[in-house]
């Protein structure tokens, strides 16, 4: 399996990736340590075509979930917290195998990562909920979903990139 080297790209929009570091490929009879993959350029149409897809697939798989799991007034909004707990998670993944085990297609990130998960998760709408759980008198649920939120995300993150490694047999040594 080739690995990658994630490199901060120019435009400050993430991870880039960059050279190919001395992985061999058995199926080609060659190291890839010299080869370079150019990642996309954020402006570029066809990175924008790929986000704008995404991005609507993500938006109605989010909206057909709050429509068939929609939020109790005073209660935790717990479809909205899944979703973005299930974003978390899916991203921990996504980025392991895209950034560490695989040399993706350079549309793979933009259309999966800023498209499909950018559009499926929702922090505009975890602040709105947190917002109308204060004003309706559930300051304790409005806290619990505050803080909890950010904790099973980041829990979520990590575990997904645990997973990943392990399942890809790439998982960092101390």
């Amino acid at each position: 399996m080739a690995r990658v080297a994630p490199t901060p790209d120019a435009h400050g929009a993430g991870i880039r990736l960059a050279t190919i570091v001395g992985a061999a490929d058995p199926a080609a009879g060659r190291r890839l340590g010299d080869m370079v993959r150019k990642s996309a350029t954020p402006a570029e149409p066809a990175v924008l075509l790929v986000i704008s897809l995404g991005g609507g697939l993500g938006a109605l798989l989010r909206y057909a979930i709050g429509v068939w799991w929609p939020a109790q007034p005073r209660s935790i909004p717990w479809s909205t917290l899944v979703i973005n707990v299930l974003g978390c998670f899916a991203i921990g993944i996504l980025m392991v195998l895209i950034t560490e085990v695989w040399v993706a297609h350079r549309f793979l990130r933009p259309f999966l990562g800023v498209g499909v998960l950018g559009g499926f998760t929702t922090f505009s709408t975890y602040a709105l909920e947190v917002r109308r759980l204060f004003e309706s008198g559930a300051a304790l649920e409005a806290l619990g979903y505050l803080g909890g939120s950010v904790v099973t995300g980041l829990a979520a993150v990590v575990l997904g990139m645990s997973m990943a490694r392990w399942a890809t047999g790439t998982a960092r040594r101390k």
